[in-house]
């Protein structure tokens, strides 16, 4: 198991550097470990994200179970929301 969080360091979008951040606190809070990946390191891995989400055009913060996609921000916060974000995160 690992959950893989794409994210950029790069932006200049407060709504995803805030997205990003609050994706990270939770995960944190829940002691769910994950690993970074900074999509801003270079466009073929801007690419894989894209294609491992099924989505040319998504955007981090993006969620994946080694390479299954989870989902996006806003999928995360409706997770969190009803308590599910083991499921979400496709660990139980």
């Amino acid at each position: 198991m690992a959950i893989k969080l794409y994210y950029t360091t790069v932006t200049a979008s407060r709504e995803v550097k805030s997205q990003q951040a609050e994706m990270m606190r939770i995960l944190e809070s829940k002691s769910i470990k994950f690993e970074l990946i900074d999509i801003s390191v270079g466009g073929e891995v801007r690419n894989e994200m894209r294609n491992k989400a099924g989505n040319p055009t998504a955007v981090p913060p993006q969620l994946f179970n080694d390479d299954q996609y989870c989902g996006n921000f806003e999928m995360f916060s409706e997770a969190v929301e009803a308590d599910t974000v083991e499921q979400f995160l496709k660990m139980a």
